[in-house]
C-alpha cells in the first residue's frame, strides 16, 4: 500500500505529514485530504490490506501451530494485528521496580487490526473529574464541544448499541445491536439480581450496511482482520478511501527519528529511517500532525531537540512524557454448570461481546474514586491452540482417553468471565523519559518507564474481583481461582497489559503544565499537532479508541479551517 505519488517523497513539500496510520492518523488522513490536503503518511510497519491479509475463515487445523501464538502475534497467529510488547531490535527499559510492558503495532492501520471494537464516548463527568472529585487535572473541553465529533464518527464508521439515557455513558448514533447468546442470557439474569446495570455492548461492527460496507456475518472472528470489511479498521475505512482522494502517499516502513524545526521554530517536517534500506530519509510538510501512540509521540517529541527546543520539542513545561496512564484491568473466570451439556446450537454473533455493564455505582461511597465497566466473555468459540485447557478444574475433568473427550465435549462452552477495565488517576511516578545509554537498531534513543498504581486502583481492582466473583456465583457456578490479596495487588494487570496507554502530551490552557491546547497543538510550535491518545489528560473507564478518533476528527477539522484562513 506504499503510495508515492512523485519520484520520490522527498522531493516536494506536502501540506501535512502525519506520523501514523492507526486511528488518530487515519482519522486525520481522511479528513485532511478530504479537505483538499496534500498528504503524507509516515508507518512503521508493513503494507497490510484486511481485504486480502486477513486469516478469517481459517480452520486452526490448517496450520500445524492450531493457531498458537508466535513472536509478532502474540494473541495467535491468526490475529489480525503484527506487533507485540516485545519486538526485535525496538527495545525500551524499566526503571528499578516498575513492572510495564509496552505494545506496539507495526502495520497499515495499528492497532485497529485488532482491538475489541469497543467503541465507547467518555462522558461529561469523565471530562471534568477533578471538579467532582478534587484528583487530577480537568480536560479544558467539555463533552458537549466533542459530541458532534463522536455524532460524525458513528454516522462514517459505524457503531451498535442501544439508547439507555444514561449521564455518564452518552448514546450515540446507534445500529441495532446483535441479539444476547446463551450465555450472555444467563450473565444478563445474575446482573439483574444483583442490581448492576447491563445493556447492549457498544461495537464499531456494522450490522446493517453502511456507507458501501456489508454488514457483519457473524463468522465471530473480528480480531482477525475482516475481508467483508463489516468491523472497523484504519486500513480500509479511513486510509483507503483517502488514497482514492489522489492526495495521500501512504510510506511503509518509516521510523520516525525526529520532527524537524526550521529556523523559526515551525515544526517543518520528519527525519525518519527507511526499514527497508536503512537509509536516513527526510519529508517537508508545512505542518507535522503526530499519531504514532501517545507514547510514540512522547519519544518523539523527547528526541526532537535542537537549540530552539533543547529539552525535546514542545516540552518547555517539562511535561512531554509525564502523567502517562493505562487502564486497570483483572479478570475472573468460573465454570457455569448450566452450560454444561447443552443442546448444540448456533453461538451467532460478533467477534466480540453482545452486552456489558457500564459503571453503574456513580456517586456512591465507595473507598475508591472513579470507577469501571465490565466486559463480558464464554461461549463457545473455535477450538483451536490451547482449547481445554485447564479442564482438571472441572468436576471429574481429565484424565486420558474416552473419558477425557466425553469430558471435553461436556463442558465445552461452560466457561464464563469477566474483565473489568477501570480508570487510573494520573500521578507524577507515573512517565516516561529517554533512557541515557540505550538504543534501538538505528541508533534512536528508546523509552525508560517509571510506573506506579496508587491505592486507588488497587481498591477498585479489589472491587472487581469481588464483584466477579459475586457475579459467577449469582450464575450458579464456581471460580476457577482463589480471591487474589494484597500481596499480589488484588491481581491488577501490570501496566501496559491492557494497551490502552494515554497521556505524555497532555492538553490545558496553561503552557507551564501542558503540552498541548485545546486543538491538540502544540503551545510552542503552532505548526506540530499530536492526534493519538497524548493529549488525554485523563483516561476515563472507557476504551478510549472512539475518543481519539472523534479528537483526531475535530483537530484536523481546525487544521484545515486554519490553513484555508493562512494561519499555518
Amino acid at each position: 500500500m506504499t503510495q508515492p505519488r512523485a519520484p520520490s517523497p522527498q522531493s516536494r513539500v506536502y501540506d501535512v505529514c502525519i506520523v501514523g496510520s492507526g486511528a488518530g492518523g487515519g482519522m486525520a488522513a481522511h479528513a485532511l485530504t478530504r479537505a483538499g490536503a496534500d498528504v503524507i503518511v509516515l508507518e512503521a510497519g508493513v503494507p497490510w490490506d484486511n481485504l486480502k491479509d486477513s486469516a478469517m475463515l481459517t480452520w486452526p487445523y490448517e496450520s500445524p501451530r492450531r493457531g498458537r501464538s508466535t513472536k509478532d502475534h502474540p494473541f495467535g497467529e491468526f490475529d489480525g494485528c503484527i506487533g507485540g510488547w516485545e519486538i526485535e531490535g525496538e527495545p525500551y527499559t524499566r526503571a528499578p521496580g516498575t513492572e510495564f510492558s509496552w505494545w506496539r503495532a507495526r502495520m497499515v492501520g495499528g492497532r485497529t487490526n485488532h482491538w475489541g471494537r469497543i467503541s465507547l464516548r467518555f462522558g461529561p463527568y469523565d471530562f471534568k473529574r477533578k471538579s467532582r472529585d478534587g484528583l487530577g487535572d480537568d480536560w479544558p473541553i467539555s463533552y458537549e464541544e466533542v459530541a458532534p465529533f463522536y455524532d460524525k464518527i458513528d454516522r462514517l464508521i459505524g457503531v451498535f448499541g442501544s439508547k439507555e439515557s444514561l449521564p455518564n455513558e452518552p448514546d450515540g448514533v446507534f445500529l441495532p445491536p446483535p441479539r444476547p447468546r446463551c450465555h450472555e442470557l444467563l450473565v444478563k439474569q445474575a446482573a439483574d439480581r444483583l442490581h448492576i446495570t447491563c445493556i447492549p455492548s457498544r461495537l464499531s461492527i456494522l450490522t446493517h450496511p453502511l456507507n458501501g460496507r456489508a454488514p457483519c456475518h457473524y463468522c465471530g472472528q473480528c480480531n482477525r482482520g475482516c475481508r467483508v470489511n463489516a468491523n472497523f479498521t484504519s486500513t480500509n475505512v479511513l486510509i483507503g478511501p483517502a488514497l482514492t482522494t489522489g492526495r495521500l502517499t501512504l510510506v511503509t516502513n518509516a521510523m520516525a527519528r525526529e520532527v524537524t524545526v526550521d529556523k523559526a521554530g515551525r515544526a517543518s517536517g520528519v527525519a525518519y529511517v527507511d526499514k527497508t534500506t536503512g537509509s536516513d530519509q527526510h519529508v517537508r510538510a508545512r505542518v507535522v500532525v503526530l499519531a504514532a501512540s501517545a507514547l510514540e509521540t512522547a519519544r518523539l517529541l523527547l528526541n526532537s531537540k535542537s537549540s530552539a527546543f533543547p529539552n525535546g520539542l514542545a516540552n518547555g513545561s517539562g511535561t512531554v512524557g509525564k502523567y502517562i496512564t493505562d487502564t486497570t484491568g483483572t479478570d475472573v473466570g468460573g465454570f457455569i454448570p448450566k452450560m454444561m451439556d447443552h443442546v448444540p446450537h448456533n453461538h451467532d454473533g460478533v467477534g466480540g461481546m453482545h452486552l456489558y455493564m457500564p459503571w453503574w455505582l456513580e456517586d456512591q461511597k465507595l473507598d475508591f474514586p472513579r470507577g469501571y465497566h465490565i466486559e463480558v466473555w464464554g461461549g463457545t468459540q473455535v477450538p483451536s491452540y490451547g482449547f481445554g485447557g485447564g479442564i482438571q478444574r472441572y468436576p471429574s475433568g481429565g484424565g486420558y482417553g474416552k473419558q477425557l473427550k466425553d469430558d471435553y465435549r461436556r463442558y465445552y462452552g461452560a466457561t464464563v468471565g469477566f474483565s473489568g477495565r477501570g480508570e487510573m488517576i494520573p500521578n507524577d511516578d507515573t512517565y516516561c523519559e529517554i533512557d541515557p545509554r540505550t538504543v534501538d537498531r538505528w541508533g534512536i534513543p528508546v523509552l525508560r518507564f517509571h510506573w506506579k498504581w496508587s491505592d486507588h486502583e488497587y481498591k477498585q481492582v479489589k472491587h472487581m474481583q469481588e464483584t466477579f466473583r459475586a457475579l459467577i456465583e449469582a450464575m450458579g457456578g464456581e471460580v476457577f481461582s482463589p480471591m487474589p490479596g494484597p500481596e499480589r495487588g488484588y491481581g491488577i494487570a501490570a501496566g501496559g497489559v491492557i494497551i490502552h496507554e494515554l497521556g505524555g502530551a497532555r492538553m490545558g490552557d496553561d503552557p507551564k503544565t501542558s503540552v498541548t491546547n485545546r486543538w491538540c497543538q502544540a503551545h510552542e510550535c503552532k505548526t506540530l499537532f499530536v492526534t493519538d491518545g497524548a493529549p488525554f489528560v485523563s483516561q476515563a473507564d472507557k476504551n478510549p479508541t472512539w475518543t481519539i478518533l472523534a479528537l483526531s476528527l475535530r483537530t484536523s477539522e481546525y487544521i484545515a479551517d486554519q490553513m484555508k484562513k493562512g494561519a499555518l
